[in-house]
């Protein structure tokens, strides 16, 4: 977390209000506010900020609906990955893969795998270029056709949470009761674990790394893809998490995403 300089910092740059606790199968709203009661206007103008929310409304979240890629989604995906690759985070990331010999040496190279990785389309729930590893994760998406029946799939950004909510299209239900006793989430936690709907769909239990920047997620899902397993047992700052990394094939991120271990 040290090398996430763009990081933010609770009560100075956005405010939560974590609510009540449940259970995971627990139903009911326990949270009668926001998760996210301000947030700084500057942050979401920051160049990765920006760049990355410039991505968000590229997708269509229902699952088994081919997504179409214009030129112009073409043009912010490379915008994104050029402001990145500038950041402290993503320069660490290739140095690590290129002493593990497992990216090219050529920076232009690692751009080019990056932004594969990432977006290049590939097909879920029964309908080829559906989906891709930048809408699972950060975007999220709806899985199952029929009214009652649907779930939220992937979804583990706090900024697209922040502004889901905002627009009135995330309903946060509370956070879930952390395993060890005592250790309840405040307004200064930054990994949480909670319930929340999109568009009317449950998504029972996420875990979310909270004010982090988009290149500290991009550069830790990566390091796990590239130089881990399907679970990855890391410290961020004062949490113990486990980094699951699920792929699809040999080449591509299913999800990724954090569970909190204390």
């Amino acid at each position: 977390m040290e090398l996430d300089l763009n990081r933010l910092t609770p009560g100075k740059d956005y405010t939560i209000e974590c609510g009540e606790g449940k259970k995971v199968y627990h139903k009911g709203d326990k949270a009668s506010e926001n998760l996210f009661s301000w947030l700084e206007d500057s942050v979401l103008r920051r160049p990765t900020y920006s760049r990355f929310c410039a991505l968000l409304d590229n997708y269509n979240p229902h699952q088994g609906y081919k997504e179409s890629v214009t030129q112009q989604d073409k043009y912010k995906q490379a915008a994104f990955i050029e402001e990145i690759s500038g950041s402290a985070p993503i320069k660490y990331l290739h140095g690590y893969l290129v002493m593990k010999e497992a990216m090219s040496q050529d920076y232009e190279d690692f751009k080019k795998v990056l932004t594969s990785l990432w977006f290049d389309l590939y097909g879920r729930g029964g309908c080829s270029g559906s989906s891709s590893a930048f809408e699972h994760v950060f975007v999220g998406e709806i899985k199952g056709q029929k009214q009652g029946e649907n779930e939220v799939s992937g979804f583990h950004n706090w900024i697209q949470f922040y502004l889901e909510e905002s627009n009135g299209n995330v309903d946060y239900q509370g956070y879930i009761f952390p395993r060890r006793h005592g250790e309840l989430p405040d307004s200064e936690t930054q990994l949480l674990t909670i319930q929340f709907e999109w568009h009317g769909v449950l998504k029972s239990v996420s875990s979310t790394l909270i004010g982090v920047s988009p290149e500290f997620e991009i550069a830790l899902y990566t390091l796990c893809f590239f130089a881990g397993g399907e679970d990855n047992h890391v410290d961020i700052g004062p949490y113990s998490v486990n980094i699951k990394c699920y792929r699809l094939g040999d080449n591509k991120i299913g999800s990724a995403f954090p569970i909190a271990e204390n």
